[in-house]
């Protein structure tokens, strides 16, 4: 499975209304997200995590930190 790390090279476009944008925005500086990509990533990591389907890594500052799929050791990317 590829890491965080390798390219993204999909692209996901979704619409959502003013109240989720807010909500969003609100989540991203409050965790001090580098981005919307960003915080959007965080969030369906810990959604997907919640559901068992991986564990959750911890915060960090660059947006490449912050991919969905880990490289499997159970560690953020950035303590690598």
């Amino acid at each position: 499975m590829p890491n965080s790390s390798s390219k993204r090279l999909e692209r996901l476009q979704v619409m959502i209304s003013e109240d989720e944008l807010k909500a969003l925005d609100d989540w991203r500086f409050a965790a001090h997200m580098p981005s919307r990509a960003a915080a959007v990533r965080e969030l369906l990591k810990r959604g997907l995590a919640a559901e068992g389907y991986f564990s959750i890594a911890g915060g960090g500052s660059a947006s490449k930190d912050f991919g969905v799929i880990s490289s499997g050791s159970g560690t953020r990317d950035a303590d690598k």
